[in-house]
């Protein structure tokens, strides 16, 4: 490559950097791939978050998001901008990760339950040294059993009540998300919420 191409293509990166997701969907279909380039940088880490909280398996989730930006890529002339690019591709993760979990079904599911991501969050949870140690063992006691409790949800539960702890979204936005219809994801949200209750309890 020669100092001319070189600069063309740093130029090229610097432009994307300040550019609209739209924009940069509309230059990698015509051809530029720096363009996905930028996608990638900006869309991956959230990506990997939202599909972690759903393998809870860190190897699984980087193999998801390999495979949901791959298909992205492949797929992207077919996506039509009526949503958004990162909406589009949260579906596409979400699917790449369910269907990983399909396929490791003939597993028991202790397997996918104990992961170093569950031990993760509950060091991170611990790291407030400015409360006393009694309350703040009793909510970590109480956080962990809420989080196993939604490990064991079925896969179609745990999706909904996943995207809305990890990003906070309404159940509009959660149904954009998923592509499912706001009334199923209503049901699908109340019918967690029952299940989690009853094993709580």
């Amino acid at each position: 490559m020669n100092s001319r191409t070189l600069a063309t293509e740093m130029s090229m990166q610097l432009t994307y950097n300040y550019a609209s997701d739209e924009v940069l969907v509309s230059a990698t279909q015509n051809g530029e791939k720096l363009a996905f380039v930028e996608l990638w940088n900006r869309h991956s880490t959230k990506t990997l978050k939202t599909v972690l909280r759903i393998t809870r398996n860190r190897e699984d989730a980087e193999d998801a998001l390999q495979e949901s930006f791959l298909k992205a890529f492949v797929h992207l002339n077919s996506f039509d901008g009526r949503s958004k690019f990162s909406t589009w591709l949260t579906r596409i993760a979400i699917n790449s990760a369910l269907m990983i979990l399909r396929r490791k079904r003939s597993f028991p599911e202790t397997s996918m339950e104990i992961t170093v991501q569950g031990e993760t969050r509950q060091h991170l949870e611990i790291e407030d040294r400015s409360v006393d140690i009694e309350g703040h063992c009793a909510r970590s006691e109480r956080a962990r059993h809420l989080q196993r409790a939604i490990q064991r949800l079925r896969p179609a539960l745990r999706q909904v009540v996943d995207i809305q702890q990890s990003q906070d979204l309404s159940i509009k936005e959660i149904a954009a998300t998923t592509g499912l219809s706001v009334a199923a994801t209503k049901s699908r949200m109340m019918r967690a919420r029952t299940a989690l209750r009853r094993k709580l309890r």
